[in-house]
């Protein structure tokens, strides 16, 4: 198995071929290079978070229009996560990490052309638009290493790679307080990274894979949308992950807007959220693995609504320090959420390959496969909580000058996350009523391990 090639044959549940052949070996390699990959794109996504920390009073942009600007460069990476999930079937894991790597220029390039005083705001509208394909690399890299290991290490690999790319997200900012502390501007900021994409490009081409065996299942599709958990872990990532690249671009704004700071000023405290729970991702996996991924995720979604309440009691104080504090512990917990529940899904189908009577590498099969088709609508379906929470932000500001509203509406949606996590993955039958023969009914699934 080298570099470049197609892999004709990958079975990462044999033990034997996992740790005496070689497959682990091949398996961490591209998880490294996927991550450099992703890690650039979640960087070009969330570009537009640090660029309009440098639109002063010159460009004419009020904070409604700038929370518009960098909500349409969420809905395009919610969006293009569809089909860059169907690619890496389609094209080859390495084939499509290269093309999605190269595709990044063209946002950056752009906005490099256009980025002065005296621009159209319907042409930062366009380049805002144009960052979204950022947002697709995150579903192709995790379809993509998800076939790489097996389900034992599904939680740390993912975790791993999704935590990798998120880094991305913190890693910009700082670049952009770098430049602002040096009196830069934004051009000097996206000359950095225009490199950088090439050199991602070059790394995917030169050391990554694309497996033979993973091809593209309509009917494993078709069985992922019909399928309600599908739909329930989407809203479930709405919670963490949405949470998570919603705050990740508003931060910086609702601390210029809220708490009047300067560029610099918050430059200097919007990345530590992001940094944080970009780190902590792994551990959720990691914890998900050896407890059961609902288990972590329930009591993380308390622990959500918790750092909510305290934001909003700051938010309606106006105390800078505990706002920026527990806003700080909510991004942590939005990370420990994204790996609990991200490993919870093949978890999910694994479960159901047992209860239709699979087992062996026929039931790890039927996992891989509707996990997979499953991944690329859960996490565009998520991303989307990022375009909701920027637009409740919005709305919260236009009407009330304030982000305690929207708060508000946070706390709500992750009370409801809780409950459906409770009721759908952990809650117990009922042991009362009349038995009913088995023949007659599908088996009860346990969830809780997932």
């Amino acid at each position: 198995m080298t570099a470049r090639s197609w892999i004709q044959r990958w079975d990462p549940e044999d033990e034997r071929f996992w740790s005496q052949e070689g497959g682990e070996k091949v398996a961490r390699r591209n998880l490294a290079f996927s991550v450099l990959s992703e890690h650039i794109g979640f960087s070009i996504w969330t570009l537009w978070s640090v660029m309009v920390l440098f639109m002063g009073p010159e460009y004419g942009i009020d904070p409604a229009g700038k929370f518009f600007l960098v909500s349409m460069a969420t809905l395009v990476g919610a969006v293009v996560r569809v089909p860059y999930t169907f690619a890496v079937a389609r094209f080859g894991g390495r084939n499509w990490t290269i093309f999605a790597a190269s595709l990044l220029l063209i946002p950056t390039v752009a906005a490099f052309a256009v980025m002065e005083p005296g621009t159209s705001y319907t042409t930062f509208m366009v380049c805002a638009l144009l960052t979204g394909v950022g947002g697709g690399n995150f579903a192709s890299s995790m379809t993509n290493i998800n076939s790489f290991f097996p389900l034992r290490k599904k939680g740390w690999a993912l975790g791993l790679n999704a935590g990798g790319g998120n880094i991305g997200v913190p890693v910009v900012q700082l670049a952009g307080l770098a430049v602002i502390g040096a009196s830069g501007g934004p051009r000097v900021l996206l000359g950095i990274y225009i490199p950088l994409i090439a050199v991602s490009a070059i790394c995917a081409a030169l050391f990554m894979d694309n497996l033979a065996t993973v091809k593209n299942d309509t009917g494993a599709a078709k069985e992922a949308v019909r399928d309600p958990h599908t739909w329930i872990m989407a809203f479930l990532y709405v919670g963490t992950f949405g949470s998570f690249i919603g705050y990740s671009f508003a931060f910086g704004l609702v601390l210029q807007t809220q708490f009047g700071r300067t560029p610099l000023q918050a430059a200097s405290i919007t990345f530590i959220g992001p940094l944080l729970g970009s780190l902590i991702r792994p551990v959720g996996g990691r914890l998900a693995d050896r407890f059961g991924g609902a288990r972590i995720t329930l009591w993380n979604f308390v622990g959500m609504a918790a750092a909510t309440a305290v934001v909003v009691l700051a938010s309606a104080q106006k105390s800078l320090p505990l706002f920026t504090t527990a806003f700080i512990a909510l991004f942590v917990l939005t990370g420990l959420g994204n790996g609990s529940t991200y490993k919870m899904i093949p978890g999910i189908f694994q479960a159901k390959a047992a209860a239709k009577g699979l087992a062996g590498e026929e039931a790890a099969a039927y996992g891989r496969r509707l996990s997979g088709a499953s991944m690329g609508l859960i996490g565009a379906v998520g991303a989307l909580g990022g375009l909701g929470i920027n637009l409740a932000f919005r709305q919260s500001f236009q009407t009330a000058g304030t982000g305690t509203a929207a708060f508000v509406g946070f706390l709500v949606f992750y009370a409801a996350c809780f409950a459906l996590t409770w009721a759908v993955y952990l809650r117990r039958p009922a042991a009362a009523g009349a038995p009913v023969e088995a023949s007659e009914t599908e088996p009860r699934l346990s969830y809780a391990e997932v």
